[in-house]
C-alpha cells in the first residue's frame, strides 16, 4: 500500500477539522485545538479526560472583619465598664465624705447648756478697755451737691 504524501494528509484534516468545527460550533463542545487533536490521533484514542477540579479553599473578608469588630466591641465594653465601676467608687467615696461632714457638723452644732453661775462668789463688773465712742452731727445735706434735681435750693 502506499502511504499517503504528508501534503495530502493535511489537507485532509485540516478539511475534516472545519467540517466537524463548523458541526459543532452551535453545541460548544469541542473548543477547536481539541478537535485537531482528536483528530491527528486519527480515531484510535479518545480525549484525555480531565481530571476533576477541586475547589480552592477561600476566605471571606467579611469573617475577618467580624473578628476584629466583635475584639473592638469587646474592648469598648471592658472600657465602658471600667468607666461606670470608676464612677461608682468615686461616687461612694463622695459619699462617705460628704457622711462624715455631716456627722462631724452636728458633733459640733449639738446645743449645749449654758453653765449655771456661781452665786456663792460676789460679781465684780469689769471695766472696759474699749475707747469711748465720740459723738457726731449728724448731716443733713443732700447727697450730689448743692442743687437738688427740682431746682428748689435748702437753706
Amino acid at each position: 500500500m502506499e502511504s499517503p504524501s504528508p501534503k495530502s494528509v493535511h489537507k485532509f484534516v485540516k478539511s475534516q477539522s472545519t467540517l466537524q468545527f463548523c458541526a459543532t460550533r452551535g453545541t460548544g463542545r469541542y473548543s477547536p485545538p481539541q478537535q485537531a487533536m482528536k483528530i491527528h490521533s486519527w480515531g484510535s484514542q479518545k480525549p484525555a479526560a480531565k481530571e476533576n477540579t477541586k475547589p480552592q479553599d477561600f476566605k471571606f473578608h467579611t469573617q475577618d472583619r467580624a473578628v476584629k469588630r466583635a475584639l473592638f466591641n469587646y474592648t469598648v465594653a471592658t472600657k465602658e465598664y471600667l468607666i461606670e465601676r470608676q464612677k461608682k467608687q468615686i461616687e461612694k467615696l463622695q459619699k462617705i465624705i460628704e457622711e462624715e461632714e455631716v456627722r462631724m457638723l452636728r458633733k459640733e452644732m449639738i446645743p449645749r447648756a449654758q453653765l449655771m453661775p456661781f452665786f456663792d462668789r460676789p460679781f465684780f463688773p469689769q471695766r472696759s478697755n474699749r475707747p469711748l465712742t465720740v459723738p457726731r452731727e449728724p448731716s443733713f445735706n443732700m447727697m450730689g451737691g448743692s442743687k437738688s434735681s427740682s431746682g428748689i435750693s435748702c437753706i
